[in-house]
């Protein structure tokens, strides 16, 4: 195979293997033993890190969505900026190799099929010139969880399990639902403004007359009800903070789906990144052509918080989806969905063993990605492969280091002894909290993206049911 490769920092002869002519040392670490090798490879940079005394495994970490102009943090290898991972240090002290790309182009935007392609091919240099890995496994987060879980589909003899948190899985649904939040938000709060949706002229001025439009609802009854509708459409809980307790307040309920909304759907699954998801799809993927409005309340687990919402309000609910159902509706280009059909939407299959963890409070990924994956696992896998685990914390990715080095733990044991250990809440969360205080940190990735302490939180929790399901 050939292998177009440019190291920016040299590499250090690590357990045993000699570093190749034309690669040049890497940057020395304080710790004895412990090298860290960084370059660039087909125009991907990538980060390995490996231990003074490695146990044979790698864990390959793939990154969540970066919308284009998102600060970077670095080359990550878990849920966490490099500088602030516990998990990292945890995993670097036991013994485990961590590898992970950043993807080409700075891994910006729906990078899932070049994500598939760059972690293979850092997969394969690591075994021509670190060594080959006696067990490797497919990490990671949000994009990046659906991505690790296609590499083990699709490479099964590369694989020995997989991780994933905060998964986004069938992203045909997550965007089709994404442009019915928006869809929503337009028809109902901006009905005068040219605003487009998909295919934008400009991508931020139209983010920005729906984010307007939101800011300007949260200030009437009326106007928040109608928030609540749009977020229903998608599951969209009102619970935004990872540090802060889930709302009762039925107000301060729906400024935490306004949240959701402006941030993670207007720019995320709005007009800017549509733009590189068009760009890369070679058009719009997206559609709701004869989606039945009424029916996707009726199946959303929002549907009675919207219903009080518009009983507050004094409005008539039967009224706004008439609007909704009479607006002039948005069509796919055929090509595109079979783009991300092929390139986004794993099968379900599972090769290899697969541990999966949430939280409860998700806006930007729902939970019930989780409960759709499930199912394509009974349907295309082995149940018997899946361990599925919920943290109740809300928040995207919100996950203390305690929680991350327990669920890996999980899948060690399973891939060790060919059997799941103890998975019950009270198990989890007692091993959680044995790793001791400084593992115990939680980081605010939507308000504040500071860390705070919090006790392990896994729960027992059923998933709502996927809105607008691919399969």
């Amino acid at each position: 195979m050939t292998r177009r490769l440019t190291l920016t920092a040299a590499l250090v002869a690590a357990v045993g293997v000699a570093a190749p002519p034309a690669v040049a040392t890497a940057a020395a670490t304080t710790e004895p033993g412990r090298r860290t090798i960084t370059g660039t490879i087909d125009g991907a940079d990538f980060r390995i890190e490996l231990p003074p005394r490695w146990n044979g495994t790698l864990l390959l970490y793939s990154h969540g969505y970066l919308p284009e102009g998102f600060p970077s943090f670095g080359i990550g290898l878990t849920n966490r900026p490099p500088d602030r991972s516990e998990t990292e240090a945890w995993l670097l002290d036991h013994g485990y190799a961590m590898a992970a790309s950043q993807f080409a182009d700075g891994g910006f935007g729906y990078a899932v099929e070049r994500g598939l392609r760059d972690q293979i091919a850092l997969l394969d240099w690591f075994e021509d010139h670190v060594g080959v890995p006696r067990r490797t496994i497919a990490t990671g987060q949000s994009m990046g969880a659906g991505i690790a879980a296609q590499l083990a589909e699709r490479h099964p003899q590369r694989f020995a399990g997989v991780a994933t948190m905060c998964g986004a899985y069938d992203t045909q649904a997550l965007f089709n639902t994404g442009l019915d939040v928006l869809f929503a938000v337009r028809t109902l709060l901006a009905p005068d403004q040219d605003i487009d949706l998909v295919r934008p002229d400009d991508p931020a001025a139209d983010a920005q007359a729906l984010t307007d439009a939101i800011q300007q609802a949260l200030g009437t009854e009326q106007g928040r009800a109608r928030i609540a509708l749009a977020a229903a459409l998608n599951n969209v809980t009102g619970w935004y903070s990872a540090h802060e307790p889930r709302p009762t307040d039925p107000v301060e309920r729906v400024r935490n789906q306004a949240e959701w909304l402006q941030y993670a759907y207007s720019l995320g699954f709005g007009p800017p990144g549509r733009l590189d998801l068009e760009r890369r799809a070679g058009g719009n993927p997206s559609s709701n052509v004869g989606v039945d409005y009424r029916q996707q309340l009726v199946r959303s687990a929002q549907h009675p918080q919207v219903r009080q919402a518009y009983r507050a309000a004094g409005l008539d609910l039967r009224s706004d989806l008439d609007r909704l159902a009479g607006a002039p509706r948005i069509a796919a280009d055929p090509a595109a969905v079979d783009y991300l059909l092929r390139v986004g939407v794993p099968s379900g299959r599972t090769p290899v063993p697969v541990v999966t963890m949430h939280t409860t409070g998700d806006g930007g990924a729902p939970s019930h990605q989780e409960r759709w994956y499930a199912d394509q696992v009974r349907r295309a896998g082995d149940p018997g492969k899946l361990r599925q685990l919920s943290v109740d914390r809300g928040g995207h990715c919100s996950f203390s280091a305690a929680e991350e080095i327990t669920m890996l733990r999980t899948l060690f044991t399973r891939i060790e002894t060919g059997r799941w250990p103890d998975t019950g809440p009270w198990t989890m969360n007692e091993t959680a909290s044995a790793l001791g205080e400084q593992y115990q940190l939680v980081l605010d990735l939507g308000r504040t993206f500071t860390d705070a302490p919090m006790p392990p939180a896994f729960t027992t929790f059923v998933p709502p049911r996927a809105m607008r399901p691919t399969r």
